[in-house]
């Protein structure tokens, strides 16, 4: 068995490298007889042809971590190398779809196997049948390099799919078309420098572990705006950015992760479901079509691809449904699109690389995760950013990622934290003690950072208010004394406080229930706009820096924590957004007119 014979099959069209099967172990194959494979190829496993990929080669024998369900398989089974890395379908139909983690439909996989994922099955990820009605924006006789813009498809009500020149190709057309196409068929031709004609269809193939070219990567410098007050205004993440989500079980990494796919500002979302709960990914399905969009009105899932590889699938497709998504996110970057990438959870991603690196008896790093995690999530992370595409017009893309990182037992000084805070800027840490106390969205504002608001100040000032950044600087202020105050108070009690001190606790109460806390499932609140939470954050500065002087008078504490007021405060999260202007009016001039009315009433 050990002869290896490379055979040619016409109707493949490539060498094809024929081994067999000599070990099984989970969900790694190690085959024989595979001397002319390549490392990253993708293999069909057994006579049920399974995918697979290889990992390792030594001498004649590969290790192949396999995308399948593995039990049944025995020695001396086939494998035969496509002689193909691993790679991904672009073109219209992403969107609006559900992928596993080796982008096979799953809505299709349904209609033909039923709802559990049969072994073997292969399913094209886009529809071949399909016609699209193809627009060109080129002419006959335009000179085109990769990543020119060649025609557009309109894939649904709000999205349009620009078709583009692939990577690695340059020329002039002979011949565009109009019309309906499948994404197989050609739209255009192009004449190479070479004077080679080449056809060019909607569908594009590329590897997903190769990161897509672009010309420059630039600094980010707009924000993601995401309705959710806390990330918005005090730990923002710019366009093109990157942060995680590390907490421990029930602290709300999902909801913060559904939240940011519903809400933030980017023209397309990646969710990747990699090895959560199925119930999740569920929730996913149901609530984004039911959803509308706050742009444009339309269902959500209209500019959503989610891939799905929950808990009970294949461990090894979790490691490649990270690289699907990235792949998937970046493609539509170089259409010079704004995309949110939300990896739900990296934890299970490392984890599962912990079961293949084991299964491969590699040496172990700490905790048993193999010594290349770090360079794997930088790899990862790194894919992301904000640049100028490849292609004469300069466009420019932004992909940002977001990972909820889930460590064990919430202790974020494990590998995985570690690695991944070493990479991103953004760091939204939840706390088990604010979830436990019904404090939601649970990011603890005293552990948690940004790195990115320095960059973004001008921003903020130039579009929401040149108050703005003060304000944050003072509401992080008030947070921090609180921390400091409440250990006295735990002490000594409230009353042993100077009534200054009094103030700041009563105001960063008010920062923490009327601000920070936002409700998920509300209505209004889900999501707020920068301009509400600007205004928001306003009315509470505004009562903290009139109680400090009215203090300063000497006015008495009970009267002025229980102005009427201070209840319209306390609602005014829940103000539909068209009414902010005059709602808010109406608050502010109340707030003056009942603390001048204290004033000459109680001040000295």
């Amino acid at each position: 068995m050990r002869n290896m014979q490379a055979a040619c099959t016409e109707s493949e069209g490539y060498w094809l490298s024929h081994g067999r099967i000599s070990k099984v172990s989970g969900p790694l194959v190690i085959a024989e007889g595979m001397r002319d494979a390549n490392m990253f190829d993708v293999v069909r496993v057994s006579e049920e042809r399974l995918i697979g990929e290889i990992l390792e080669i030594r001498g004649d024998r590969a290790s192949i971590q396999v995308y399948e369900e593995t039990s049944g398989l025995k020695p001396g089974g086939p494998v035969v190398t496509t002689g193909e890395p691993l790679s991904v379908e672009l073109g219209p139909g992403l969107l609006e779809n559900i992928f596993d983690g080796i982008q096979r439909p799953l809505e299709v996989m349904r209609e033909a196997v039923g709802s559990n994922i049969t072994r073997g099955v292969t399913i094209p990820a886009l529809d071949r049948e399909k016609k699209w009605l193809f627009k060109p924006v080129a002419a006959v006789g335009d000179k085109l390099i990769a990543g020119d813009i060649i025609g557009t498809v309109q894939e649904n009500a709000i999205f349009e799919h620009r078709i583009m020149m692939p990577v690695g190709l340059e020329g002039s057309i002979e011949a565009i078309h109009e019309g309906e196409f499948t994404i197989e068929e050609t739209v255009a031709v192009i004449k190479t420098a070479d004077g080679r004609s080449q056809n060019l269809q909607m569908m594009q193939k590329w590897p997903v572990r190769r990161e897509r070219p672009y010309k420059e990567k630039l600094s980010p410098e707009e924000p993601l705006i995401t309705g959710q007050r806390i990330i918005d205004t005090l730990f923002p993440i710019a366009k093109g950015g990157v942060a995680a989500i590390p907490g421990p079980f029930g602290s709300g990494k999902t909801v913060v992760q559904h939240q940011l796919a519903k809400w933030s500002d980017a023209d397309l979302v990646v969710y990747i479901g990699c090895g959560e709960r199925g119930n999740e990914m569920t929730d996913v399905l149901m609530e984004f079509p039911e959803l509308k969009d706050p742009k444009s009105g339309d269902s959500l899932m209209k500019r959503t691809v989610l891939i799905a590889n929950t808990s009970d699938m294949p461990v090894a497709a979790r490691e490649a449904s990270i690289y699907t998504g990235i792949t998937i996110a970046e493609y539509f970057r170089d259409m010079g699109y704004s995309v949110a990438l939300l990896a739900d959870s990296t934890s299970r991603w490392a984890e599962a690389l912990r079961e293949m690196s084991g299964r491969l008896e590699e040496m172990p790093g700490e905790e048993g995760y193999p010594a290349y995690l770090s360079s794997r999530l930088a790899q990862f992370y790194e894919r992301a950013g904000k640049v100028i595409t490849i292609g004469s017009k300069g466009r420019q893309g932004s992909l940002s990622a977001i990972g909820a990182v889930s460590p064990p037992g919430g202790d974020i000084s494990e590998p995985v934290t570690q690695a991944t805070l070493r990479i991103v800027k953004v760091f939204w840490g939840l706390d088990s003690n604010l979830a436990y106390s019904r404090h939601f969205p649970a990011i603890n504002w005293l552990t948690s950072y940004s790195l990115y608001t320095d960059k973004m100040t001008d921003w903020y000032s130039d579009n929401i208010s040149r108050d703005l950044n003060g304000y944050r600087s003072d509401m992080m202020r008030i947070l921090q004394e609180e921390a400091e105050l409440d250990e006295i108070v735990r002490l000594v009690g409230v009353d042993a406080l100077s009534a200054r001190d009094r103030v700041t606790m009563e105001a960063a109460r008010s920062i923490r229930e009327d601000f920070l806390h936002q409700d998920a499932f509300h209505e209004i609140d889900t999501y707020s706009t920068m301009s509400k939470q600007y205004r928001m954050l306003k009315l509470i500065l505004s009562y903290y820096y009139m109680a400090q002087d009215a203090v300063k008078k000497n006015v008495d504490l009970k009267k002025l924590f229980e102005l009427p007021v201070r209840e319209r405060i306390g609602r005014a999260k829940n103000v539909p957004q068209d009414r902010v202007e005059e709602e808010f009016g109406e608050i502010e001039k109340e707030l003056s007119d009942q603390m001048d009315a204290l004033l000459s009433k109680e001040g000295e």
